[in-house]
């Protein structure tokens, strides 16, 4: 079964009788109550009506694998994903218990809302209302204290909460960074990875330390040594060079058995896969305009990097299934047993 948005910014079409939905919380006020015989998933959209490929990206594979697993668990409830526009229409969950899982996405401009006056290198042109910041960082609070639901940070919802929990502060990356990190880079995987229940497996299925990750992030987040979370990633400058300053994988919280990671964040884009699927995305969002012909190009040539050898594609398809499917799926089954 496939889920698909007809068009970037519409209506996400979920086939009836599915057991799925899909439902849009942009303004205050439009949050659906709970329901029983549902279990609902959120997503938080952290794009400020900025265009992209993840947040369709991200609805649909939710959909997809609460699909997969009501296949496999006959009479299971019901499951709605819920979407709220954080950043440009002020929505924040109102409380973390309802949803076993949580996922936020990508998107433009500083992390700290405050920086983004519309004129600065680091705000993308976005010009910010702070007034979500603390009901996000309550609500990311109250994810802590509740052991039943799992949250995966990426990019941007990485960043935010990076600096929620205090661990890492970011800094632009200026041109001796190399300016904005894009493209397929490589990663370097910690030993706590390494000895992680979970994420052991993939650094032994990859082989070496050295992973795949597909890269759009003008921030470095510098670790501080403070806080909770366990650093299980970082950049790499040069290839063979080992790690380098800034972490992009992090744990902040596993379930009670030990082992699956129950509040993780990563600083790649695992959601983007099926690059086929992608192009087709990427021509309906320029069809539509509002893109610069710079952000196309750039989002083009990632994808037709994807495809420039075997290994490559491997191993950004073994970083999207161990950091984004696998754990994802988990969850949601554990939801649906529960």
């Amino acid at each position: 079964m496939t889920v698909r948005a007809p068009a970037p910014g519409s209506q996400i079409v979920v086939p009836p009788g599915l057991g799925l939905s899909y439902v849009r919380v942009d303004e205050a006020g439009d949050e659906p109550l709970p329901e029983k015989g549902l279990v609902d998933i959120a997503v938080l959209d952290m794009h400020h009506g900025y265009a992209n490929l993840g947040h369709a990206s991200i609805v649909e594979s939710l959909l997809n694998y609460a699909y997969d697993a009501r296949q496999k668990h006959p009479g299971a409830p019901a499951v709605r994903v819920v979407s709220y526009d954080v950043r440009l229409g002020l929505c924040v969950p109102s409380f973390p218990a309802r949803f076993p899982i949580v996922v936020g996405s990508g998107g433009p401009g500083a992390l700290d809302p405050r920086d983004n006056d519309g004129v600065s290198p680091g705000s993308q042109g976005i010009l910010e209302n702070p007034a979500w910041e603390a009901p996000l960082f309550r609500f990311f609070d109250g994810v802590l204290a509740s052991p039943a639901t799992a949250m995966l940070a990426i990019c941007h919802s990485f960043g935010v909460l990076a600096r929620w929990g205090g661990v890492a502060r970011a800094t632009l990356r200026g041109p001796e960074r190399g300016g904005k990190s894009a493209g397929i880079v490589t990663n370097i995987l910690t030993d706590d990875a390494w000895a992680h229940p979970f994420f052991g497996d993939y650094f032994a299925e990859n082989g070496s330390p050295d992973v795949k990750v597909l890269d759009s992030r003008l921030f470095d987040l510098l670790p501080t040594g403070a806080g909770i979370a366990r650093p299980l990633g970082f950049d790499c400058d040069v290839s063979g060079a080992g790690p380098g300053p800034a972490v992009t994988m992090f744990e902040f919280a596993r379930m009670e058995d030990g082992a699956l990671p129950r509040i993780w964040g990563v600083n790649h884009h695992p959601e983007i896969g099926e690059p086929l699927l992608q192009r087709e995305r990427l021509e309906r969002v320029r069809a539509n305009g509002g893109v610069s012909q710079a952000w196309y190009l750039e989002r083009l040539g990632t994808l037709a990097a994807w495809d420039a050898s075997a290994a490559t594609e491997l191993g950004l398809r073994r970083t999207t299934r161990w950091t984004f499917e696998k754990p994802l799926r988990c969850h949601l089954e554990r939801a649906l047993e529960r």
